[in-house]
């Protein structure tokens, strides 16, 4: 239907009531009356090394482009789309996205594991190649769970001339060398508990563990004790000393899961980081822990290591947030997250505020248990959120012309 000019000042007083929450619909009213986009999703080959997919809607294209960054992969897979990470629920995520009148793009990254810097590039990348296949987006909303959590924080962060804003969920986005001392950390206390009964150190793994951690080590080896309830008491203390969150339902299955989880990341990422880092990071030579029945004995006979400098440094310089913000922000976590333990929120916000970013910033907390347990009306709102602050930073006049010059 074509689009008259007293329907353009009816949307303009619309968004100037409403602020900037209708600028969408302004701009998918003017998309609309263009030929409409086919629906499709084009795969292709980075520049980075990469693979990437674009996807367009199949009705109109409101303008928008929704940038996904995925969780980690661990090292070893073939570099390829996360497909696993784009179903949610038996739902296709670039298929939600679209039917929203979204165009999608995500990337596979040029590596897996540790891949949060490289993951910002190829991003960046992506947008670039999106403009030069499809023309130029008026925004571009950059989202991601987990690693891409920290990359969603890093890229708006880094590159606002890229990205209008950006929703990170359950992202190690507040410290990030306090993560990486957490995985460690975590085997660390629980070797000192079950002392040699996974092979290698924390930061050091040996033998073909990466081969058979998932098939066969800890469903026969490792779960069989953390369920057992002679090593009930056991299992409780590396929870205290560590701190690592747990389901409400305790021993075993709200313990276990945690231990599950938190070993996994020991296994597949130490090495990885270590190699990609240019040394070890972990070091707790100085670390007095607490928290067991006899800590003076915990203290003594836990494994101890420095860190290499160089590690930490690269750490510090490149893959710590900063909290100053030119574009908007969401960001969305579990009280019980026991993978991204929730102190990342703290440590943000402590950022923001000495940033003086608060006004391009909102947290939204969610008490339960588990790393990114939302609901998919939890993120809806937080999207919805975000694309709205992002067509609020635009300037309304380029979109209101537009719009008046469509027959």
């Amino acid at each position: 239907m074509p689009v008259t000019h007293h329907r353009i000042r009816l949307l303009f007083l619309a968004v100037v009531v409403a602020g900037g929450a209708l600028l969408g619909l302004l701009s998918a009213t003017a998309r609309a009356a263009e030929p409409a986009a086919p629906l499709a999703c084009v795969d292709g080959d980075q520049p980075s090394g990469a693979r990437y997919r674009i996807c367009m809607p199949n009705a109109f294209w409101n303008g928008d482009l929704v940038v996904y960054a995925h969780a980690y992969v661990k090292p070893g897979e073939p570099i390829a789309i996360p497909e696993d990470q784009l179903v949610i629920g038996g739902v296709s995520l670039p298929d939600v996205v679209t039917g929203q009148g979204y165009a999608f793009a995500v990337s596979s990254f040029r590596r897996n594991g540790l891949a949060v810097l490289e993951g910002i590039d190829d991003l960046v990348e992506l947008v670039d190649i999106f403009r030069a296949s499809y023309g130029e987006p008026d925004r571009v909303i950059l989202t991601g769970a987990s690693e891409g959590g920290a990359v969603t924080v890093l890229g708006v962060e880094r590159h606002p001339e890229v990205f209008d804003g950006g929703l990170a969920l359950c992202g190690p986005y507040g410290d990030f060398q306090r993560q990486v001392d957490y995985f460690t950390d975590f085997r660390a206390v629980f070797d000192a508990f079950f002392p040699g009964l996974i092979g290698g150190t924390p930061i050091s793994i040996t033998g073909n563990l990466t081969a058979t951690w998932e098939t066969s080590f800890y469903s026969e080896t490792v779960k069989p004790l953390l369920i057992s309830p002679t090593y009930e008491i056991t299992v409780n203390q590396v929870i205290s000393v560590t701190g690592a969150a747990i389901d409400s339902t305790g021993f075993p299955t709200g313990t276990e899961q945690t231990f599950d989880r938190l070993l996994w990341y020991n296994i597949y990422s130490t090495d990885d980081a270590r190699q990609h880092l240019g040394g070890n990071p972990f070091d707790n030579l100085a670390r007095v822990y607490s928290g067991s029945a006899d800590d003076a004995t915990l203290n003594s006979t836990i494994f101890r290591t420095a860190a290499d400098p160089a590690a930490r440094d690269l750490i510090s310089t490149a893959y710590q947030s900063s909290g100053v913000l030119a574009v908007p922000l969401i960001t969305m976590h579990t009280t019980g997250d026991e993978v991204v333990p929730y102190w990342h929120v703290a440590a943000y916000q402590q950022k923001i505020d000495d940033a003086g970013s608060g006004t391009l910033y909102e947290h939204r907390r969610f008490d339960r248990f588990g790393h990114c347990n939302f609901t998919a009306l939890e993120v809806q709102a937080a999207f919805s959120a975000i694309s709205e602050r992002a067509n609020a930073r635009s300037f309304y006049l380029p979109a209101i012309m537009r719009a008046a010059s469509v027959p």
